[in-house]
């Protein structure tokens, strides 16, 4: 295990096997300070934002609401609330345009000035319980914000037959462009490492461990430095490489850890979090506040400029491009997320949710795309594949319907990750083809 300490913080020199190192581009907004965008014109909340049961609506139509009020309520145990990030009056609940590309339930508030709000009751963090801790965080609604958008109080309660010993920050942010999570250390250290350590009370365990990329020298610096009086909470310093902060990834590369296929991290003693989550965990149990904001990077050579921005859920991705100075006349494509996983957005009314980390607007020279061609059975994708499957057989087997073989295979294990189809020199659509595979596949029984 090659491991050294260094002025503190450990740096880890080897990680995990595959993986790429695509141009990142985060000059365009690592130095960018948060903004605060102003109240839009419109706010659509879809009543589905995160994996799990869509909520429920428990107001109508003129309703007037306040900001931080429950607007729709969780159905089911994975599932979460949803509050109006607003005060304002419920113009109409119908299906809109949603980030899952596909119309989606939403209630649509329009926004009106008030100093009014209904958050919760600030807690003491130093006198706090564990299951307070997990009850404000379900109250809350607050999802994970580093990926699967998973509701967090979920990953707060494992079973009592999972023993967590260890609590993993992802502070990886590996995705090309995106810088949400940097300007967060950098701008939040305090509330963010706070989060931190609430949700270690919350799971009762005595080490954390944040992973960090060295592509990141300000926020390690900054970390460090606070760190130094937290002996329970160790800094990993890790070699940029996506995807790094695929929770996979980022417990073989701090603990040595291996999730066999199928199993949760939970299953090797470990919950992992984000960092924006985190500073979601303290806004609402100091601050009382429920997660009504989105911190998110708008970036590309698409965007006029590219920002670091703190917005109301539900705001549509027209305002805040409007904020940005608009759009290039080259612009083509409009991505939520990064690069590598993110989902492209085909209408602008189309609105922030929860888990959004970033709006990536790319030009026509970004993202045209050479003919794809037959595979040429080089193996590339093979050897960069973080999780040793066979991405361009699985992509063969699902284009011409072999779906039982492609799940003997382990289709299912794909994370999507693009790993395989950024170094494919045909450019086979690979990735295109695993998630056909993987939707199609997952009613088989295999005996």
């Amino acid at each position: 295990m090659k491991m050294e300490v260094m002025n503190g913080f450990v740096v880890v020199k080897d990680t995990f096997k595959g993986g790429v190192h695509p141009k990142e581009w985060k000059e365009l907004t690592e130095s960018k300070p948060l903004e605060i965008m102003p109240l839009p014109k419109e706010i659509i909340l879809p009543l589905q934002q995160h994996l799990g049961n869509e909520a429920v609506p428990i107001v109508k139509k003129k309703d007037k609401v306040v900001l931080g009020q429950i607007v729709a309520q969780p159905v089911g145990y994975i599932s979460a609330p949803i509050h109006s990030p607003v005060n304002g009056v419920v113009k109409d609940i119908k299906s809109v345009p949603s980030p899952f590309g596909f119309p989606k339930k939403s209630i649509i508030i329009t926004p009106e000035d008030s100093e009014t709000k209904q958050f919760f009751e600030p807690l003491d963090p130093y006198t706090i319980t564990s299951e307070q801790i997990i009850e404000r965080v379900k109250e809350a609604g607050i999802v994970g914000m580093g990926g699967a958008s998973f509701p967090t109080f979920v990953k707060l309660t494992p079973p009592k037959d999972k023993q967590i010993d260890t609590l993993i920050i992802n502070a990886c942010e590996c995705e090309p462009y995106l810088t949400r999570d940097y300007r967060i250390i950098l701008e939040r250290t305090d509330e963010f490492l706070a989060g931190v350590k609430l949700i270690m009370k919350a799971l009762k365990v005595e080490k954390a461990i944040i992973g960090i990329e060295d592509n990141k020298p300000k926020a390690i610096e900054i970390l460090n430095k606070y760190l130094l009086s937290e002996p329970s909470i160790k800094l990993y310093v890790l070699k940029t490489r996506y995807p790094q902060g695929a929770e996979k990834m980022l417990i073989y590369a701090t603990l040595r850890r291996v999730v066999p296929a199928g199993k949760l991290p939970l299953d090797v003693g470990v919950v992992v979090q984000n960092v924006a989550t985190s500073l979601s965990v303290y806004q609402a149990v100091v601050e009382g506040k429920p997660q009504i904001e989105a911190i998110l990077t708008v970036s590309g050579k698409g965007v006029v400029e590219p920002k670091n921005l703190i917005v109301k859920i539900g705001t549509p991705i027209q305002e805040i491009l409007n904020y940005c100075s608009g759009l290039k006349q080259d612009a083509s494509r409009i991505i939520f997320g990064g690069p590598m996983m993110g989902v492209p957005v085909f209408d602008l009314r189309t609105p922030v949710i929860k888990a959004t980390s970033g709006i990536l607007v790319l030009t026509e020279k970004e993202t045209r795309r050479g003919e794809s061609l037959n595979c040429v059975r080089c193996g590339k994708c093979i050897e960069v594949c973080p999780i040793n499957l066979y991405p361009t057989k699985l992509a063969r087997l699902s284009e011409f319907g072999k779906f039982e073989e492609a799940l003997k295979l382990g289709i299912m294990n794909c994370m999507e990750c693009g790993t395989c189809q950024y170094n494919c020199p045909s450019d086979v659509p690979i990735v295109h083809f695993v998630r056909i595979g993987k939707n199609k596949a997952k009613n088989l029984k295999i005996s």
